[in-house]
């Protein structure tokens, strides 16, 4: 009689039992937790999270509280997290004429934070059918027929802008020129620059600036203007400079001729080293006296390359002032009719 084996099916199927019963367990567990999950982001979206405070910060002279709010778009009962932020910001900048910046930030559980500043005009841009306002961050303001505070705030001739609209950006449609307000717009953000009274920009290869204390800045070309005016600037600081009426003009990327304009002419150079940002940091000036010239402010031509005017000029006496050439021994009165009351005044 053969022996027979005995195996023990029981235990077997236990084990089987308690591995089908631990994978149904971690089924169930994703399937809580998934209903879980949805159940809380359902709540965050519609009655938990919801706005039952708006505050308004920051400087809005033009507008009051109820202004900004409804120029958001957002109202008390609003859920936070449905709250599209950016847009809201968009809006206000689209709504309010007079507001620079809006930030819209959400404070949790139920508050909602907005915060704006004005726009304070900066710069008055002619073009060929007015004057336009425009803030320190380039916000088109207003479109006069006249010049808003020219005592305080610089004009900008030859801008040649793309478009007028009132509440936009302002943009050139000359990319160089519109490079050269970029970064004329960096400076301000440093410095006001209440001392500039004036900006040609009409040939984009010889950018003039006429500072309200008698001095005309020959900058050159579009590259570097922040750099370029920082120099000016530091130039018109020396000892051997200050409180003298004359021209300023570039030489090369780092050196910046002055030219006085009384009856006997110096020739000041000033050689500035820069740091890692371009920034200058020291000048040293080396003066000469030389004898009695024409008041021009040009120093006949030997200071500039073709490389800086791309050729633009046609001869030594002459420079690019807007639809035309305008000799150095034009009068006053044609000098007035071109530049309105901000006109260039050569006769020192």
């Amino acid at each position: 009689m053969n022996d027979v084996e005995k195996v023990d099916i029981s235990r077997q199927n236990s084990g089987k039992r308690m591995r089908r019963r631990k994978r149904m367990m971690s089924v169930y567990s994703v399937v809580v937790m998934l209903l879980v999950l949805t159940a809380g982001v359902t709540m965050c979206f519609t009655f938990l999270f919801n706005i039952d405070e708006i505050v308004i910060s920051g400087e809005s002279e033009n507008y009051d509280y109820m202004d900004i709010v409804n120029a958001s778009g957002i109202r008390a009962g609003d859920n936070l997290f449905r709250t599209d932020c950016k847009e809201a910001e968009q809006r206000i900048l689209d709504e309010l004429l007079y507001v620079e910046t809006a930030k819209v930030e959400r404070d949790f559980p139920s508050t909602l934070r907005i915060t704006v500043t004005r726009c304070v005009p900066a710069y008055n841009i002619q073009h060929d059918k007015g004057v336009l306002l425009v803030s320190r961050k380039g916000k088109v303001l207003a479109d006069n027929k006249f010049y808003t505070d020219p005592e305080h705030i610089p004009t900008i001739y030859g801008f040649d802008p793309a478009y007028c609209e009132l509440g936009t950006p302002i943009e050139s449609r000359n990319q160089n020129k519109y490079d050269a307000f970029c970064q004329i717009i960096k400076r301000f953000d440093r410095d006001d620059n209440s001392e500039i009274a004036s900006i040609d920009i009409s040939n984009e290869y010889a950018i003039i600036v006429n500072y309200r204390n008698g001095l005309i800045f020959k900058m050159g070309n579009w590259n570097d203007v922040e750099y370029k005016l920082d120099l000016a600037q530091n130039v018109m600081n020396d000892e051997s400079i200050k409180g003298k009426k004359g021209y300023l003009t570039m030489i090369g990327s780092n050196q910046c001729s002055f030219r006085s304009s009384g009856e006997n002419t110096e020739d000041t150079t000033a050689a500035v080293s820069t740091d890692e940002n371009g920034l200058p940091v020291t000048t040293s000036t080396t003066t000469t006296t030389t004898t009695a010239a024409a008041d021009t402010g040009y120093s006949g031509g030997d200071y500039y390359d073709d490389s800086q005017y791309s050729g633009e000029w046609q001869d030594d006496s002459q420079y690019y002032g807007g639809d035309e050439y305008y000799s150095d021994d034009y009068s006053d009165d044609y000098s007035d009719d071109y530049y309105g009351d901000q006109g260039w005044n050569y006769e020192q």
